[in-house]
């Protein structure tokens, strides 16, 4: 009964354990990350000066998410907020107060989008890790859409949207 009692306390503290190291959203994401942003289209590259800011705010359940563009030495910010949702369920919405709300969802260190604005197709992913994080959004014109399949019962119909622009980025924590 003793050793029953002794790996059922093993199990527990070490599940315990597996939990604390584990990565907790949005607490372990927050900091101010830099670096370059990458831009490609079928024009070629361009390189950008970028910073991401993810801090927590006054107010319980919103979140300071800030996207910073640096180029010819001018920044352009883009102050938006994340407000929770449901955090169980990894719901949240990047508000990007001008009333403009985008649905976003979070996966483990992952937070994705997806919206359409001006007939483009955005996906948006935000990776974070201990010291960087990855940013990447793709582009694609809804207006090019590729229609196949189709062709019987067992094949639907699919409609893809070819990516026209790239957007990477790995940025390094400068800050908490």
């Amino acid at each position: 009964m003793r050793v029953f009692i002794l790996i059922i306390l093993l199990c527990f503290s070490s599940l315990v354990l597996a939990q604390k190291d584990g990565f907790n959203f949005p607490e372990d994401a927050f900091g101010i990350y830099k670096g370059d942003l990458i831009i490609e289209n079928d024009k070629g590259k361009q390189t950008i000066g970028m910073e991401f800011h993810f801090q927590p705010t006054e107010v319980i359940g919103t979140y300071q998410y800030k996207i910073v563009y640096i180029a010819d030495a001018k920044r352009q910010e883009r102050n938006y907020n994340l407000i929770v949702k449901d955090s169980t369920l990894g719901q949240y919405i990047i508000d990007e107060n001008n009333g403009i709300r985008l649905p976003a969802k979070q996966f483990g260190h992952r937070i994705h989008s997806i919206f359409e604005v001006q007939g483009n197709l955005l996906i948006t992913t935000e990776a974070f890790y201990d010291d960087y994080m990855l940013f990447e959004i793709v582009f694609s014109n809804t207006n090019e859409e590729v229609v196949s399949g189709n062709t019987s019962e067992d094949i639907p119909k699919v409609t893809a949207y070819p990516v026209t622009v790239s957007q990477r980025a790995k940025l390094f924590k400068v800050k908490n």
